[in-house]
């Protein structure tokens, strides 16, 4: 009958031995439709056992032995082989069947019993009857399972693979028009509707993570898919429907732009543009995944004109209709479907995904033509209108529903639709191979199935045909960060797969064709003249345009890359009656754009559009000059300009060839107009960036580097024209990198000294050392630099800075003016008397020891400003105990005469430097004393010993510091245990 049974032997493995499987397996009507294996193996696929009786099955029918249903093979038996028959089988199986078999036999003899009620009995074998419900058996607790563990690992661990591959089985179960699709697909949403991440997103108000947000997405255009089936049946369409609105009715519904929450309008409705209308965001119904499916529920294939499309590739229109509009017919008769274009794509792939591909194929010609017809028709009205709109500037005319990007991915889907259909199929050639690396697929024209003359065109010419139009439509950015994330992912798509077919003569002709009518279609196209200021941008569709057209039309190439280069939103702020965006009720962060949450990623690949023509212009003068307009004109951010410098940068300097002076020249224009940008804000990379304009204008040549020198002031701050610029191209370095002759290099030098005047007037604090060190080889120069930091010395300027300079100015041989620097810093100084770590320390160390090797009267001119400035007792001891050791004027200026004799600290000047140090200890022990804890008591003594050997230096010396002490007992008697140790060390 319809039932098989076997048993199947798994081989014994070096870990496993040998196993046998007992297989029972139930069909009708050419389906599987229940399984039993004693494996247990719990998966929703058909274990292997099953498999192989199967194939087993299939391959060797008759190995097979067919026998009639076992109710028939009773019939045939007689009261005693009955008896025998039934002894038997218990006998076989008596632990298992005896209990079933003894109620059996009481249920039989008891003459009221349920069994005796009915007439004949079940048979297992006998399958079903016709009127019964056939399909695959599907086990379904084990696809709940599943899809429950797989949502539980949150898209990792390759979950969020598994679940793709559920989803593709469920369109592979459509196309075999298996009724268990859309069961597993009901089974599969009914979990990811239990998913608890869900209500936690809900409460946090968070956007669902991107992996999941893409399986939702899947899952919405699956139910759409499976509700256009164009035949199931009515009561299958109101159970689905009635599901789809439960699940999109619960709060946790997932929305249909990625938002929880409504504070984000939605484009879909396509809105009308008259000003009257501007709905308020919370007033728009709220769109979930489901709600398309839901929509596709009304949709139904009953019309006339839509099923001659899908039934026959000959249906034209009679030749005598064909002069007049027709809705239904372009002007060579072949058939139109003027439906909303996502929605009529949504059918094709119904056709698609239900395993009607030529019906599929012929629905997405009528469309094409249709959207033909429309681009025709766009491009007259814009010409009425052209002057109006070039005056203007701008346009109000935009979709507000955009193809690229949207829900039901409609380009994408007639994209595939077409190639398909052209697709060679290797042999034994399986679409991914394990490794994940597909290679790409090879495609040939086939010539379009049409009733009308022979166009000539292929389905792939269609296909890219399609592709261009779709991307090149002029939309408006939608709202939310998902749904403009959306535009850019599904942007790369289409153009992943543009970049697989080869382009010959046939595809060339239209991807020509396509790109004039993009650039005439005005504001209907992206591409057009005048587009709309929150327009889509174009930026990565023109680099594909540009890099395939380039080889067989550059002119269109250029003209189409530099028209898309543009970024209008960055141009102009909004008009005040722009009716398209309503304003939001609740305000995201203030920001210059609120909307466009995708801004920064734009900017970069206009950047790539910009850094593409670049590299194709190298060498042509013209070109370069045209491409570096159009970036000095759209593009406004600093960085991006960097980068785009950089990039010509090194493309126009190959390691292994000569330099191409015409990039070069526009690497350094760009670098040029980085630095004027980027001069009065702050910029992270700006010590960078001006580096980098030296080493390019060091490759442009020597005419740069004097330009950049000259016009400094609008290019660098003072500190970097000084110590990055100047230093840099005076440097060993670029003379040699540039080879230059001796005039050359007196221009630069004069240049560079030139510029570090200027700067040193201008911030002499931050300049005037790089200034004096690019003067030094040119003495007029020289001592203008010195004069300028004088007269900037006594206001302008810090110690530190003066010390700096001094000492510089020792190291070059000018220990006077060294001398005369020094002097100016002491009076800038306040060194307290606690202040015996500070960094100036060392400075006024060096300052005294300059002072004293000049000679005598230079240390009695610094000694008062010492003593002025310096209130730190242990310096002054150090400083006088330095200047005692040595006789003064040792350094040998010419011209004057040494003693040879130690100074003595009796007479002027060190005498006010001592009168100073022991006046500092007796203010610093006072200091010290008001609040000592007992843990620095022995310091304070080791201070005071200090103390008593500079007293000693004077001549009453030891009388003062006994009085010093005395005084101390007497003061802070109450502190006893200081005293003790006090009188124990001093007396």
């Amino acid at each position: 009958g319809f039932h098989l049974s076997g048993t199947v032997t798994e081989p014994a493995t070096a870990t496993e031995p040998e196993m046998t499987y007992k297989v029972a397996i139930s069909f009708d009507r050419c389906k599987i439709t229940s399984v039993t294996c004693g494996c247990g193996n719990k998966d929703i696929f058909y274990c292997a056992h099953v498999v192989a009786l199967s194939l087993y099955r299939i391959r060797k029918p008759d190995q097979v032995k067919l026998r009639l249903p076992i109710s028939e093979t009773l019939f045939q038996m007689n009261r005693d082989q009955l008896q025998k028959f039934v002894q038997y089988l218990i006998t076989a199986h008596h632990t298992e069947v005896l209990p079933t078999a003894q109620k059996l036999a009481d249920e039989i003899l008891s003459s009221n019993s349920e069994i005796n009620q009915v007439h004949g009995a079940p048979d297992p074998t006998a399958g079903a009857s016709i009127d019964d419900e056939n399909c695959w058996h599907l086990d379904e607790e084990q696809v709940r399972e599943q899809v429950k563990l797989f949502l539980s690992q949150g898209g990792y661990y390759g979950s969020g693979k598994q679940l793709n591959s559920m989803f593709a089985k469920v369109r592979e179960m459509l196309r075999m028009r298996d009724s268990n699709g859309a069961r597993m697909l009901t089974l599969i949403t009914e979990q990811f509707m239990a998913d608890p991440r869900l209500s936690l997103w809900r409460q946090q108000g968070t956007g669902i993570t991107e992996k999941c947000r893409q399986l939702w997405d899947e899952l919405g255009a699956l139910w759409v898919c499976v509700v256009l089936n164009p035949h199931c049946k009515l009561e299958e369409k109101s159970c689905w429907l009635r599901q789809l609105r439960k699940w999109g009715e619960m709060d946790i519904c997932p929305l249909e732009d990625g938002n929880y929450g409504n504070e984000l309008p939605n484009i879909t409705n396509a809105l009308t543009q008259s000003s009257g209308h501007s709905q308020d965001s919370l007033a728009r119904p709220r769109r979930t995944v489901f709600t398309r499916a839901i929509e596709g529920c009304d949709l139904h294939w009953q019309d006339s004109h839509l099923q001659r499309i899908i039934s026959s590739d000959f249906y034209v229109s009679p030749s005598y209709q064909r002069e007049g509009e027709s809705l239904l017919f372009n002007s060579q008769g072949q058939p139109l479907w003027l439906e909303h274009v996502p929605t009529a794509c949504a059918r094709v792939d119904a056709l698609r995904s239900h395993g009607y591909p030529r019906e599929a194929l012929r629905l997405t010609v009528a469309i094409i033509n249709t959207l033909r017809l429309q681009q025709q028709r766009q491009l007259e009205i814009y010409k009425h209108q052209k002057k109006e709109l070039l005056q203007r500037g701008a346009t109000t005319i935009t979709n507000l529903e955009g193809w690229v990007g949207h829900p039901l991915n409609p380009i994408g889907c007639l994209f595939l639709t077409l190639t398909e259909a052209c697709r060679l199929e290797e042999e034994n050639c399986l679409e991914i191979s394990d490794a994940g690396d597909s290679k790409p697929p090879v495609y040939q024209h086939v010539p379009v199935a049409t009733g009308s003359q022979d166009s000539g065109e292929s389905y792939l010419s269609l296909a890219l045909e399609v592709a261009l139009m779709g991307m090149g439509q002029q939309r408006v950015m939608p709202e939310g960060l998902y749904a403009q994330d959306k535009v850019c992912r599904n942007e790369e798509q289409i153009i992943a797969r543009l970049q697989d077919l080869e382009l010959d003569p046939v595809l060339v002709q239209t991807l020509r064709k396509q790109c004039i009518l993009l650039l005439e279609g005005g504001p209907f196209s992206g591409l057009g003249e005048v587009i709309h200021r929150e327009s889509v941008p174009m930026h990565t569709f023109a680099k594909y345009l540009f890099s395939a057209l380039l080889p067989h039309d550059a002119d269109l190439a250029y003209k189409l890359a530099l028209r898309a280069m543009r970024l209008p939103v960055l141009e102009t702020t909004a008009p005040s009656g722009d009716v398209t965006h309503p304003h939001h009720l609740v305000s995201v962060v203030p920001s210059r754009y609120p909307r466009w949450f995708t801004l920064g990623h734009l900017e970069s690949q206009q950047c790539e559009l910009a850094s593409t023509m670049l590299t194709a212009a190298k060498g042509d003068m013209l070109r370069l000059r045209t491409v570096l307009e159009a970036i000095q004109k759209n593009i406004h951010s600093s960085s991006l300009i960097f980068k785009l410098a950089q990039d010509a940068f090194k493309i126009a300097t190959p390691a292994d060839s000569n330099s191409d002076t015409t990039l070069l020249n526009v690497a350094l224009e760009l670098g040029l107009q980085v630095m004027r940008m980027t001069l009065s804000t702050l910029n992270w990379r700006r010590r960078e960036m001006v580096r980098w304009l030296v080493t390019c204008a060091t490759e442009v040549g020597v005419r740069a580097l004097v330009s950049i020198l000259q016009s400094w002031y609008s290019l660098f701050t003072p500190t970097e024209a000084t110590s990055i610029v100047a230093a840099t191209v005076m440097s060993h370095n670029t003379i040699l990198r540039l080879s230059l002759d001796y005039p050359q290099r007196e221009e630069l030098a004069s240049c560079a000294r030139t510029l570090a005047l200027q700067c040193a007037m201008k911030d002499p604090q931050n300049c005037a050392l790089s200034a004096l060190t690019l003067c030094e080889k040119d003495h007029i120069a020289f001592e203008t630099a010195y004069q300028i930091v004088i007269d900037a010395a006594s206001t302008g300027m810090t110690y530190t800075q003066l010390f700096t300079i001094a000492r510089y100015m020792e190291h070059r041989g000018y220990p006077l003016r060294a001398f005369k620097l020094a002097s100016l810093a002491m009076t800038h100084l306040n060194l307290a008397y606690n202040q015996d770590t500070h960094p100036a320390i060392n400075d006024v160390l060096w300052a005294c020891a300059l002072s004293h090797s000049l000679g005598k009267n230079e240390l009695a001119a610094i000694i008062p400003l010492v003593v002025k400035s310096v209130h730190c007792a242990t310096v002054l001891s150090d400083i006088l105990r330095r200047c005692t050791m040595t006789a003064p004027g040792l350094a040998g200026i010419p011209g004057r005469r040494n003693s040879g004799k130690l100074m003595s600290t009796d007479k002027a000047p060190l005498r006010q430097l001592l009168d100073a140090t022991i006046s500092a200890y007796i203010n610093t022990t006072h200091s010290r004393l008001t609040h000592i804890s007992p843990r620095h008591y022995g310091e304070f003594i080791e201070f005071l010993s200090k103390a008593r050997e500079t007293f000693l230096l004077a001549q009453d010396g030891h009388i003062q510091f006994a009085q010093f002490i005395d005084n101390l007992k007497q003061i802070y008697k109450g502190k006893k245990k200081l005293m003790l140790l006090v009188r124990e060390r001093f007396g």
